[in-house]
């Protein structure tokens, strides 16, 4: 039987921590590829440390003497990302520090599976699972928990980087506990919030000072009560931040890129990798046709899981949970996803339009629950199968 009163956890972490950096940075190499070419390959993985950025993995151009061209352009794309994101300390600095390239050529072993032929279309980049997710817990259609976290950090780099807080460091974490009253959030159990700061100076009251004001700004109103508990910076000083204070790696933040543990994960990594990797675009079509379900009322909470085999183009499994919650049978929404969505990998780009430069903008604060964009971005947050969904069912 579903709990309904409860306590749920979720994290989110800013753009400056450093796996993020390497997010970031692995998505605007994918984007100065695609939009190059929209067919373009790429599998691009980052590791970041102290004074230094490693790139590696595997691109692919159907020109190549474009694609020797664009090798000569990652390390600018680096330097940029990492400007843009505000490192300017003594052992993480955008304009010194060192940049390793070590991507090079998509393997043809690969390349025969994925690509089209006259004899069969194009095959998934790999086998695997993907989960999509939906609830009525927020206006997004989103759990509270890790959207609200994410509301955070968002709102917090975005003084940061408008001056209007310049102590503020690019590096920070935020957690929130959510309590759960006939199985809807209510209130804020518990705040956690480390962030970087650049005056040494500061204790974490001023901290705390600093940043409360914007926490209570994108919570909603009355989930912040006197019994909140409040953990700013709770081991004190956060001066020495981002890859000069832990290492990053590309695709080490799954969770927080999805929803907070709410949900199933099939484990594979988002960023970095171009549209043909159905770990990427599968799990967005997951989550396009999962929020479809729960926007045309079929249900409240719907998870909806695809399975893959490298070289197939046809998913192998589609598979949807309601929870209990379900105003249609789990088998009819199946069943309806299906006829509504060629969900191959090129049915999936080309429904999304995911062959375009729009991934640099999802490596930090979801990947999910943000609100499509004129040029494509967050395609698959459109619910635009509403009445088609709820005619096939």
């Amino acid at each position: 039987m579903t709990r309904s009163n409860y306590l749920f956890t979720s994290e989110s972490v800013s753009e400056g921590h450093p796996d993020k950096v390497c997010d970031r940075i692995s998505d605007a190499v994918l984007d100065a590829f695609l939009a190059e070419e929209p067919q373009a390959r790429v599998a691009a993985e980052t590791f970041a440390t102290t004074n230094r950025i490693v790139i590696g993995g595997e691109v692919g151009l159907s020109d190549q003497s474009k694609l020797k061209d664009y090798m000569g352009r990652i390390e600018q794309i680096a330097r940029d990302c990492i400007r843009d994101i505000g490192y300017e300390q003594e052992k993480f600095h955008w304009q010194t520090l060192e940049v390793s390239n070590l991507l090079h050529e998509q393997s043809a072993h690969i390349a025969q599976g994925v690509n089209s032929s006259p004899e069969k279309d194009e095959g998934a980049g790999d086998q695997g699972i993907m989960f999509g997710f939906a609830c009525k817990e927020t206006p997004e259609l989103m759990p509270a928990p890790v959207h609200y976290a994410h509301a955070i950090l968002r709102r917090l780099a975005e003084v940061r980087k408008s001056g209007t807080e310049p102590t503020l460091g690019p590096d920070a974490k935020s957690q929130l506990t959510v309590r759960y009253e006939d199985g809807k959030p209510s209130r804020i159990a518990s705040i956690v919030l480390s962030t970087q700061h650049l005056d040494e100076s500061m204790t974490s009251a001023d901290v705390r000072a600093v940043v409360e004001p914007y926490i209570l700004e994108v919570l909603p109103e009355g989930w912040v009560t006197p019994e909140t508990e409040w953990w700013v910076n709770p081991t004190g000083k956060f001066v020495i931040g981002g890859p000069d204070g832990d290492a990053g790696l590309t695709g080490r933040k799954i969770i927080v890129d999805t929803y907070g543990g709410a949900a199933p994960h099939g484990g594979g990594a988002f960023s970095g990798k171009d549209p043909t990797k159905v770990d990427r675009s599968a799990a967005y079509a997951a989550r396009y046709l999962a929020k479809n379900v729960v926007a045309a009322g079929l249900a409240t909470r719907c998870t909806l899981q695809l399975s893959y085999a490298i070289g197939v183009a046809k998913p192998l499994s589609i598979y949807c949970d309601t929870h209990g919650t379900g105003e249609a049978s789990e088998e009819a929404i199946e069943k309806a996803v299906a006829q509504l969505m060629d969900l191959t990998p090129r049915g999936i780009r080309e429904h999304l339009g995911l062959n375009r430069p729009i991934y640099s903008r999802t490596a930090a604060y979801g990947h999910f629950g943000r609100a499509p964009e004129a040029d494509g971005g967050f395609s698959w947050e459109k619910t635009d199968l509403i009445e088609a969904l709820k005619k096939a069912v």
